[in-house]
């Protein structure tokens, strides 16, 4: 049996953090306003010379270090974005090449919030298949150059930054119970008005900007991620009261509370750092997964569930014992 390990992670933040009261100045709205709505009190936000693809490569080379790999072991590379740095190439050959790990597999996917999901199934079904002996899994935004700064019900929910992990495929008879050990994967186009960016290269021929209807969103978020996470503790057959951790999308602080409660889980267990980073799309579950790794939370023999879901609409969950 081959089974994809996670054996480091990293992250990364622009330089600039504003406030909500910062915000403030600059749109109609206040602290008090959004702390109430979504729990965010802060985020990060790239400024000139910062790109999705400079915050991938820093989380990649922080995840390398912390899994003690050196970058021409890496012969995958799989990035989650929906802002690249450009239409093509892939950012994630940026990262690639900033790394001097070229000649692997390197691309990028796109799943908006539930992007790093996908990278990471995308990604340990390749090293399960033999294609590769280890990945790099990346999430990375910057999310602040496709928002309208004049609509405050979406400039202030987002922020930029990255985070990656680095897998592994390890032989072995299962036994220890480690590894990724079963992720499901959804998607529904019907619903795609109620979270989009109006332009694209073969419709407007221009970036665009993010629009959203949020009491909608969040009525699916909740639905949709209570019942994926169901699906993988089936396929895993466990039952909820023996996840560790979760560490979920970092939309908006009620719908964390909503689905912990949905799934009977106090909500100490849940990873929570939307109020520090805002929502960072793609790069939010790796960024909270660095933070819970690297403050002692989350340890060896762990289980922790990763869940998210995006524009699109697309939604996921994975169950991995670290």
């Amino acid at each position: 049996m081959i089974r994809s390990h996670i054996i480091g992670s990293g992250s990364a933040l622009p330089a600039k953090c504003v406030s909500n009261a910062e915000l403030a100045e600059r749109v109609d709205t206040t602290d008090e306003w959004i702390v109430e709505r979504t729990g965010i009190r802060q985020r990060f936000i790239a400024g000139e010379g910062e790109t999705t693809g400079s915050l991938a490569t820093e989380a990649a080379r922080k995840a390398l270090d912390d899994a003690g790999v050196d970058a021409q072991d890496i012969g995958l590379i799989v990035l989650a974005t929906a802002t690249p740095d450009q239409t093509f190439p892939a950012t994630a050959t940026t990262v690639q090449h900033a790394l001097g790990c070229n000649g692997g597999v390197a691309f990028d996917v796109q799943a908006v919030c539930s992007g790093f999901l996908y990278a990471m199934a995308t990604a340990d079904a390749m090293l399960r298949t033999g294609m590769a002996r280890r990945a790099l899994v990346i999430g990375a935004e910057t999310f602040s150059r496709i928002l309208d700064w004049e609509d405050r019900t979406t400039c202030v929910l987002f922020g930029d930054g990255a985070g990656a992990i680095v897998l592994e495929a390890r032989d072995g008879d299962g036994t220890d119970g480690a590894g990724i050990l079963a992720t499901r994967l959804h998607a529904d186009g019907a619903y795609s008005e109620l979270l989009y960016v109006d332009g694209g290269p073969s419709t407007t021929g221009e970036v665009g900007k993010l629009r959203m209807k949020g009491r909608e969103v969040f009525r699916h978020a909740v639905v949709n991620l209570a019942e994926v996470l169901g699906e993988v503790l089936d396929d895993a057959g466990i039952v909820a009261s023996e996840i560790d951790w979760i560490v979920p999308h970092q939309a908006n602080l009620r719908i964390l509370d909503a689905t912990a409660r949905k799934l009977g889980l106090p909500a100490e267990r849940m990873v929570v750092t939307v109020g520090d980073h805002a929502n960072t799309s793609a790069a939010s579950v790796p960024l909270a997964f660095d933070v819970a790794r690297k403050d002692g939370r989350i340890k060896a023999g762990d289980l922790v569930m990763f869940e998210a879901m995006g524009g699109g609409f697309t939604w996921g969950a994975s169950l991995a014992r670290m």
